[in-house]
């Protein structure tokens, strides 16, 4: 007799997501403002290529912190000794970076990978597009496998300024008084003639 069961896990992994933090970011023309590239939920990460690209004409790169490395950045990621290289052309931003040796660990949690700053230098929106790879730590002397992964992008869109309600309450004011000082003239100019 053969009995057939179907096992369900409660306790499924959550899925490993590469994403911009903040997902949405405001900043007047002039000012700067920071994005994390983050990964959550990763297992068995040895290798990362992250690449992010956005419109040149509204930001410009100012600064990039590198976070690999979680032995030199507690909110980094991968193990030391590491191997990266990184890119910066206009409206592109890409680092491939890489765990090296036999006895390096992989990584597994979650973590930064870089901190970017940008200035505006123009009013408008713009996307902050990621393409990503993972790869996990290979057996020795086999290839990585690709990490299942999902991206999430971010955007930027210019910080509008508040407009103070009180100029607008004065105008009103302004205007219902020269509104009650013509009504009054006319009034009285009315009741000379009669």
């Amino acid at each position: 007799m053969l009995i057939v069961t179907q096992i369900t896990s409660a306790n499924a992994s959550p899925a490993t997501v590469v994403k911009v933090e903040p997902n949405s970011s405001t900043a007047p023309v002039g000012e700067t403002f920071t994005i994390n590239i983050t990964l959550t939920d990763v297992q068995n990460l040895f290798g990362l290529e992250v690449t992010l690209y956005w419109n040149a004409s509204i930001l410009q790169m100012v600064s990039a912190d590198v976070r690999l490395g979680v032995e030199s950045h507690l909110d980094g990621v991968l193990h030391e000794p590491i191997f990266n290289q990184t890119t910066q052309e206009e409206g592109k931003y890409q680092i491939v970076a890489t765990s090296t040796g036999h006895d390096t660990p992989s990584f597994s949690g979650s973590g930064n990978i870089v901190e970017i700053t940008f200035k505006v230098i123009e009013a408008g929106s713009s996307q902050l597009n990621l393409e990503t790879k993972l790869a996990s730590k290979p057996p020795l002397g086999e290839g990585s496998s690709p990490i299942v992964h999902t991206t999430t992008d971010g955007f930027f869109s210019p910080e509008t300024p508040q407009q103070p309600v009180w100029p607008y309450a004065v105008l009103l004011i302004v205007i219902g008084l020269v509104g009650t000082a013509t009504a009054t003239l006319m009034y009285r100019r009315r009741s000379k003639r009669v």
